[in-house]
C-alpha cells in the first residue's frame, strides 16, 4: 500500500470522529486505531442535572455569537435532541426563561432517553447544537443569560 495513502487515512481518522480505520487492497491490509480515553462516571440515566462549572460561576463565557451568559454543557455523550419526539415543540427556545428543574432538552445515549435540566434560573441567548445532532461530554448546548 502506497504511503500517501496511508497518511491520508491518518489524517482522515484524526479529522473524524471514528476510532479505527481498516482497509483491505488485494493481499495487503491496514488498521489504523485511534486512542480514546474514556472517563468513569456513574450517573441516574433516567433524569440528569446539567451541574454548572465552578469556573463557569464565577464569570460569565461568551459564545461565538458574542452573547453573554453561563454555559450549559452537555454531561454524556450522546445524540441531542431538542424536544420530547419528532415534530413536537421544542423543551425550549432562544428567548425562553427557564428556572431550576426546568427540562432544556434530551440526550440519547445507548438508546436511553436522559432529560437534562437547568440548575440556574434566566434566559436562553443561544442554542449551539442543531436538533439531532452528536455530541460529545463537556460540549456546550446552551447560552443562558442569569436572571
Amino acid at each position: 500500500m502506497d504511503v500517501r495513502k496511508i497518511k491520508k487515512l491518518i489524517e482522515l481518522l484524526e479529522s473524524s470522529s471514528l476510532s479505527e480505520i481498516e482497509i483491505s487492497e488485494g493481499e495487503e491490509s491496514i488498521r489504523i486505531t485511534k486512542q480514546l480515553t474514556v472517563k468513569n462516571e456513574t450517573a441516574n440515566l433516567n433524569q440528569i442535572t446539567v451541574e454548572q462549572n465552578s469556573e463557569i460561576n464565577d464569570k460569565n463565557k461568551q459564545d461565538p455569537s458574542g452573547a453573554l451568559g453561563v454555559e450549559i454543557n452537555s454531561p454524556m455523550v450522546g445524540t441531542f435532541y431538542t424536544s420530547p419526539k419528532p415534530g413536537s415543540k421544542p423543551y425550549v427556545s432562544i428567548g425562553s426563561n427557564i428556572d431550576p428543574g426546568d427540562t432544556v432538552c434530551i440526550i440519547e445515549a445507548m438508546k436511553m432517553m436522559n432529560q437534562i435540566e437547568s440548575e440556574i434560573k434566566g434566559k436562553v441567548v443561544s442554542i449551539l447544537v442543531e436538533n439531532g445532532s452528536p455530541i460529545e461530554y463537556g460540549q456546550p448546548l446552551f447560552i443562558v443569560e442569569p436572571s
